[in-house]
């Protein structure tokens, strides 16, 4: 049994125990203070915007779907936002492949576009920004413009693949005034946003592209191979979708070849179907896997951009 006397005499033991180690620590506090110093990392670059992907969840749907329509359109900006509301209103999509959107950019509110859309419509969202709008912001408030993916689908994971081969057409340059909206100089470089979904636990990969509108439809279908090449790490019972502004503007296109050569199928099968005002067919459709369509059309005489919206029905 421990008595008064031992009792006293280990409290006394501690307190000189810790009396001492106090004394040490205090005498080795500055060199343990320029110790961490040095072995804390040093203060992190602030993250690349360009190289940047927003995200937010919207959404409460987390059943499979067996049908859905899907909506790919460039909406020019998000300039004209209710009339692109008021198609998303009527039509219902479970999915949204935007182009053109932007992001804190003057001609379009200084708004977040797809974050707004994604909150009205309550879908979850992703935007991947291609370039750094010059002209529609400032060096303390930049705009982006870039594309964007809106569901009701749960989303795995996204990514950008930034194209090796790109045009130098938007570059700044000395003798143009890069905060004139006319020239439309920019930094950055054409993308595209690559998103997996989860439908019931099955993936849904889908390639949202702008491919590029100025040089040849040589650049483009360099553009084209590259997420080609990415693609092929998706198995073959793996639904996946191109779609987005392809920038065909000629009906000799190699891209729509290119496509079926790999597997791909349009969704308006062999037609060739004007998606802009003035130009021609430059807004596409493309899947392989199980996913089937079963409708698709392009939505002529809807405001909301130079492009038309297409829609396409399908079935998993």
């Amino acid at each position: 049994m421990e008595t008064v006397r031992d009792f006293a005499f280990k409290y006394k033991l501690k307190a000189v125990v810790f009396a001492g180690m106090r004394k040490t620590l205090r005498r080795a506090w500055p060199f343990l203070a320029l110790s961490a110093a040095f072995a804390a990392p040093p203060n992190a670059p602030a993250p690349n915007a360009l190289e940047t992907l927003r995200m937010g969840n919207y959404s409460w749907e987390t059943g499979a779907l067996k049908r859905a329509t899907i909506l790919d359109w460039n909406i020019d900006r998000g300039k004209n936002l209710s009339d692109i509301e008021g198609q998303m209103r009527q039509l219902e999509p479970a999915l949204c492949i935007f182009q053109e959107v932007d992001l804190d950019a003057r001609r379009s509110g200084d708004i977040d576009v797809a974050k707004k859309l994604a909150e009205e419509f309550q879908m979850n969202f992703v935007f991947a920004p291609e370039f750094q709008e010059l002209s529609q912001g400032t060096p303390e408030s930049p705009a982006y413009h870039g594309q964007a993916l809106l569901t009701k689908l749960p989303i795995r994971s996204s990514r950008m693949l930034r194209f090796v081969h790109q045009s130098g057409f938007w570059k700044p340059r000395k003798m143009l005034n890069s905060s004139n909206p006319l020239w439309q100089r920019r930094e950055g470089g054409r993308i595209a946003l690559i998103t997996e979904l989860d439908n019931g636990g099955k993936p849904l990969v889908v390639y949202n592209l702008h491919l590029e509108s100025r040089g040849n439809d040589h650049l483009r279908l360099l553009q084209l191979e590259e997420v080609l090449a990415d693609a092929q790490k998706y198995p073959a019972d793996t639904s996946v979708i191109i779609a987005g502004d392809l920038n065909t503007k000629t009906a000799h296109s190699a891209l729509m070849p290119r496509l079926r050569e790999a597997g791909y199928r349009s969704a308006f099968g062999d037609r060739r179907i004007r998606t802009h005002l003035f130009i021609g067919a430059l807004d596409w459709v493309f899947m392989r896997g199980p996913i089937q369509t079963q409708s698709a059309d392009v939505l002529r005489g809807i405001d909301g951009s130079d492009h038309f919206p297409i829609t396409v029905d399908v079935r998993f």
